[in-house]
């Protein structure tokens, strides 16, 4: 660990607020492969940019080509690539950036410590940023039916060792502020569900309800 380093304060996020005119706050997906995330995060994004606001999507196979490309799949990786990937979120956030992850996050230990870093946000006199944990709950049998990446034959046929939902677990949120079932809803359906969420969090400009 670096010992020989200061924080350095700058603006403080409510000025960053004010000037960007927006809260930046973390939308974080979780579900099994295939389970509609990307698809999802994708559209939440293109919906957020056109009613004018920052909006950035940070998806799970993406990051893994540059910032997590050193990480494998073992378990102490998969905590290594989430912690990464929530402290990346924050500074989003912090930033006055609706930040959009998209990750399996299996497990429920490395989901609630994102969700603290964003809590411990809320010093030097900031606010705690806003996390909203995305639940997309489907049956793996639907998640195996879709299999648009041929993962779930590979693991089931034991290429792929430590696969989520086959050889390795997950972890189903308890109290997730949404949950949504990209195989009941269409993708505009889930969409409009979150933004009626952040509408009743008052997380999106008068401007744009």
């Amino acid at each position: 660990m670096a010992t020989n380093i200061t924080w350095h304060d700058g603006l403080t996020r409510q000025e960053r607020n004010q000037a960007r005119g927006q809260k930046g706050y973390t939308i974080w997906f979780t579900g099994l492969s295939a389970s509609g995330k990307s698809t999802v995060a994708t559209a939440l994004e293109q919906h957020l940019l056109h009613l004018g606001l920052a909006a950035y999507r940070l998806d799970g196979d993406n990051v893994r080509f540059g910032l997590n490309k050193d990480l494998g799949f073992s378990e102490k990786d998969r905590n290594e690539n989430i912690r990464r990937i929530a402290e990346v979120a924050k500074l989003f956030a912090d930033s006055s950036t609706v930040a959009i992850t998209s990750f399996i996050s299996p497990y429920r230990a490395d989901r609630q410590l994102a969700r603290e870093l964003h809590t411990q946000a809320g010093q030097a006199g900031n606010d705690a940023l806003e996390f909203i944990e995305v639940y997309v709950d489907i049956p793996i049998e639907v998640a195996e039916q879709r299999d648009p990446k041929g993962l779930y034959k590979k693991a089931r046929a034991g290429e792929i060792k430590e696969f989520t939902g086959i050889s390795a677990p997950y972890e189903a949120p308890l109290e997730a502020e949404i949950t949504i079932r990209t195989h009941e809803n269409t993708i505009e359906e889930c969409v409009a569900q979150i933004v009626e969420y952040l509408k009743s969090k008052n997380l999106l400009p008068a401007t744009s309800v």
